[in-house]
């Protein structure tokens, strides 16, 4: 486990957890993050509870949780904690915009309406409590995995990469 396996084995473990922590929160951007704060120790319980709200960006169809997620992530390993350290930001950022464009590549776009137009068919009005039921019925415990698992593969591979 960790540094020794191998990095593969590892993304594979990491994505796994990732999916797992989604279904036990009901919620992409805190599985995401959570999986990817245990593995790499970052943060801490209050940075997990500043991802409540950000599925969709409280369920309106915008940013998908799992890059929310995964980004927040990015943020807390690579981050800066001053204003000009500019090689911090720029490290970031670089992370920030491979993570998005291949989510953008797999999945259609980072917009939660997006990738349920990819994974369903359509989109759900997750601000519609009988909309939230079809997308219950429509398997979003399970098919919503991917794209954390996705996020958390791609954050963890940025992450290790930027520890080398």
């Amino acid at each position: 486990m960790g540094k020794t396996e191998p990095l593969e084995e590892r993304l594979d473990r990491l994505a796994s957890r990732a999916g797992d922590c989604l279904e036990l929160y009901s919620s992409c951007a805190q599985g995401t993050l959570l999986a990817l704060q245990e593995e790499f120790g970052l943060g801490d319980a209050r940075t997990l509870k500043a991802a409540t709200a950000m599925p969709g960006i409280a369920h309106r169809g915008e940013t998908c949780g799992a890059v929310v997620g995964a980004l927040m992530a990015l943020g807390l390993a690579f981050g800066r904690e001053k204003p000009d350290d500019y090689t911090a930001l720029v490290k970031t950022i670089g992370s920030a915009r491979r993570l998005c464009a291949g989510f953008e590549e797999e999945f259609g776009g980072c917009m939660c309406r997006d990738v349920q137009v990819h994974l369903f068919g359509r989109s759900f009005d997750l601000a519609d409590p009988a909309e939230i039921i079809e997308f219950a019925k429509a398997g979003a415990a399970k098919k919503c995995r991917v794209p954390a698992e996705y996020a958390v593969r791609a954050a963890g591979r940025l992450i290790i990469e930027g520890q080398l």
